[in-house]
């Protein structure tokens, strides 16, 4: 095993872990509101079935992700769990982690989910595409490589067929194929964000 791939397992594995262990926490001791656990719980379907489950397995016209990465990773993150890692960590270091990295950096007197605020929506867009780009060059550098065809799916709609290059930095590839789940993503989890607050 590869120090590299090491740091996959341990990041992908850490990454679902501390969200789900801080909201067993927080709801132990009532501290959790009703509207952030919704909001965790339609983070991960959004993500697993707009783009997780499809890029795991290939569905359309892309590769399995068993194919486009090592034995080692096969082994200690099976294809059957993949999606499923990916999208608890979508939904809990991404999805929550945003809310509250933005909450911290612009809340003031009021919530940042009373209403939409273009302000708000830059920062968390700027977490999740920047947060995407740091894991397609640091961590899934070689599954995401050119060459390695990712599936269509419902929030990367362009499949294939249309991904060009946005940029290379050190040799690395980074696509539009990849970063269109979360410029789409973004928009939905900010406006579904505002609803389950108010709602509750």
């Amino acid at each position: 095993m590869t120090f590299s791939e090491l740091r996959i397992i341990v990041v992908v594995y850490l990454s679902v872990l501390i969200p789900i262990i801080l909201l067993l926490t927080l709801k132990r001791r009532n501290e959790l509101p009703t509207s952030t656990l919704k909001i965790y719980i339609f983070s991960f379907l959004i993500c697993a079935l707009g783009w997780e489950l499809w890029f795991t397995y290939g569905w359309i016209s892309g590769d399995p992700v068993d194919i486009r990465r090592s034995e080692i990773l096969n082994y200690f993150i099976p294809k059957n769990i993949n999606w499923l890692m990916n999208a608890l960590g979508d939904a809990g270091t991404v999805c929550l982690g945003g809310l509250f990295i933005t909450s911290k950096l612009l809340a003031k007197e009021q919530s940042i989910l009373d209403g939409w605020s273009w302000k708000v929506f830059l920062v968390l867009l700027i977490w999740c595409v920047g947060q995407n780009i740091f894991v397609e060059m640091f961590l899934y550098y070689d599954q995401l490589a050119v060459g390695k065809s990712l599936s269509w799916a419902p929030l990367a709609p362009t499949g294939p067929w249309f991904n060009p290059v946005l940029f290379e930095f050190n040799d690395r590839a980074i696509t539009l194929q990849s970063q269109i789940p979360w410029l789409l993503m973004t928009p939905i989890l900010y406006k579904l964000s505002i609803y389950l607050h108010n709602k509750n």
